[in-house]
């Protein structure tokens, strides 16, 4: 006599089988997105608010958060003005108009005395974010990158770096041009800040595109 086949075991087996084969294709499915979506368009705003604001304004007694988006202030219009100043098109994916910018005005009591905002720019490893500090006017008293991949890093967030910025305003930054990747002034502070890294200029561009698209959406936005 042959034995009997049990029924509910293969019933299982197969069930089994189904779930491995969908859970195999949801994986696959996420993985063909991920570069997507590690590229969506995101905000850049500061990690610790309340610590960031009082060590970038150690005089600050408060600061008042507002998100604009380019699509509310202006949208396609406003867009194509910020790129024509930028000197550059926006990247599709993560310089989108409904990107939401965080902008933090800086009080010493009821005194208004500072600003601090930031941007993501795309960097050799990923997303670089850049945040400024600057004056009512958008001069710049700080500067540093809050997320950097580069496995050169430690060499852009070097302090003498960093104050290399300080005091240049967005007229200095409307000399350098993303897509020939020059400073068209050479009298201008902006052509004596020198790339940390010789062999990596592709940080150091994108960090010089990104503080100018920075200060230009600054001035869109607040200095009308």
């Amino acid at each position: 006599m042959k034995p009997r086949r049990n029924k509910s075991s293969r019933g299982n087996k197969q069930r089994f089988y189904c779930l491995l084969l969908t859970a195999y294709c949801l994986l696959s499915t996420a993985y063909s997105l991920l570069p997507t979506v590690s590229w969506a368009a995101i905000s850049c705003e500061l990690n610790d608010p309340d610590r960031d604001t009082r060590r970038l304004f150690p005089e600050s007694t408060g600061y008042k958060t507002n998100i604009i988006t380019i699509l509310e202030r202006g949208g396609k219009p406003l867009a194509k003005k910020i790129e024509e100043r930028l000197g550059d098109s926006f990247e599709p994916v993560y310089e989108t108009i409904d990107v939401p910018h965080f902008y933090y005005q800086i009080f010493k009591g009821k005194e208004h005395i500072g600003w601090v905002f930031g941007v993501n720019q795309k960097g050799e490893y990923g997303a670089i974010q850049l945040i400024l500090a600057t004056d009512l006017k958008g001069k710049i008293l700080n500067f540093y990158y809050q997320r950097i991949s580069s496995p050169d890093a430690k060499r852009f967030r070097d302090k003498g770096f960093l104050e290399s910025f300080k005091g240049l305003t967005l007229n200095d930054f409307l000399n350098y041009d993303p897509k020939t990747e020059k400073v068209n002034d050479p009298a201008s502070p902006l052509s004596r800040i020198k790339n940390p890294i010789e062999r990596n200029d592709i940080d150091f561009k994108a960090t010089l595109r990104g503080i100018k698209k920075n200060l230009i959406q600054f001035n869109e936005f607040w200095s009308r």
